[in-house]
């Protein structure tokens, strides 16, 4: 006879597997149009034709790209560590696509509606620079270990300002939870009261990502192509999917956190039949996607001492300043959550 509690522990894991899919499939779909989306947009933004051929408007060419990377020949380096030289672009893949497990895509509509979620986001931003580290040392070429020692200088840097904004963010609202935060957004959202917390914590979001122009540990024009110069083929498309897919992750925890999420001001959902909140989050987070690809097209990319100097001799100071503006604000109003 079979046990009901191994039937209802089956049960539980094939939902819980369908709730992890039913999110990684659309944020790889979003991962792959966010890179046509960003190639159109540079094309515009510099006068220039785009991919255009593949597919009705070009929408084809991310799969199009996706499936010659995979037929290509994977190289490795004879020299290399073989187990890490194929460990950090899975790690770096794996700890891009964890990030979503606590992203609230509506009221109720998470996978682990988690008390400590930013605090769950933060450790994870912060273990992805593990994947790129890997790159550089095992692939035993200089290149790519210079670009793996640039990010983890370039990391001591801005995750202090990224922080120190969440800080702040965590100190207005009392709690360390994503839909708590997007709840006490409702009668104003925090890009507004916050602007200037909001321009430092995009930069080192910026910074994060490795995006232009603190893209230091790619630098084309310097180190060929960086932590990754070695990888080829499928190793090259989990970085590839890494970076977009961190991408859109922070747009739409930027979203969260300064245009409060799902919510919208006088928003009837009750009588659609679709999720409108899903969408207007999706709304959101396309303006921070717009805003990463603005930035690399207009911008250049910084040197190295400039990148530290920016981090701890101007924005810092800043970051700090606002620690202690906020609380001083909340408590002399009288309108500490705490």
């Amino acid at each position: 006879m079979i046990n009901n509690n191994l039937i209802s522990n089956i049960l539980d894991t094939l939902i819980n597997l369908m709730d992890v899919l039913i999110i990684l499939i659309p944020v790889l779909l979003s991962v792959a149009f966010m890179t046509i989306i960003e190639r159109k947009q540079l094309a515009a933004m510099q006068r220039r034709v785009g991919p255009n051929t593949v597919g009705y408007y070009g929408i084809l060419q991310p799969f199009s790209d996706a499936l010659k990377l995979i037929l290509k020949e994977t190289v490795i380096p004879s020299q290399s560590n073989k187990v890490l030289f194929y460990l950090a672009p899975v790690s770096a893949l794996i700890f891009s696509f964890l990030g979503w497990g606590v992203i609230p895509f509506g009221e109720g509509l998470t996978i682990s509606d988690f008390s400590l979620g930013v605090l769950y986001s933060l450790a994870l931003s912060s273990l992805g620079v593990y994947g790129i580290l890997f790159a550089g040392w095992s692939a035993n070429s200089k290149y790519a270990f210079l670009g793996s020692l640039r990010s983890t200088a370039a990391m001591i840097s801005y995750e202090l300002i990224l922080s120190s904004a969440v800080l702040i963010i965590i100190l207005l609202t009392g709690s360390f939870n994503y839909t708590t935060i997007i709840e006490s957004q409702q009668a104003v959202w925090f890009i507004l009261p916050l602007s200037p917390v909001f321009i430092f914590y995009f930069i080192s979001i910026l910074a994060e990502t490795s995006r232009t122009p603190f893209d230091l540990q790619e630098a084309e024009s310097e180190l060929v192509a960086g932590f990754f110069t070695e990888h080829s083929s499928v190793p090259f498309v989990f970085f590839f999917l890494a970076e977009y897919g961190s991408i859109v992750l922070f747009s739409t925890i930027t979203a969260i956190f300064f245009l409060g999420g799902y919510n919208f001001p006088e928003l009837i959902v009750n009588e659609s039949y679709v999720n409108i909140t899903s969408i207007v989050l999706g709304l959101k987070t396309c303006i921070f996607c717009f805003m990463f690809v603005w930035f690399r097209a207009t911008l250049p990319r910084l040197r190295y001492d400039a990148l530290i100097e920016l981090c701890w001799l101007n924005l810092l100071p800043v970051a700090v300043a606002f620690i202690i503006l906020v609380p001083s604000i909340l408590v002399a109003f009288d309108i500490a959550p705490y």
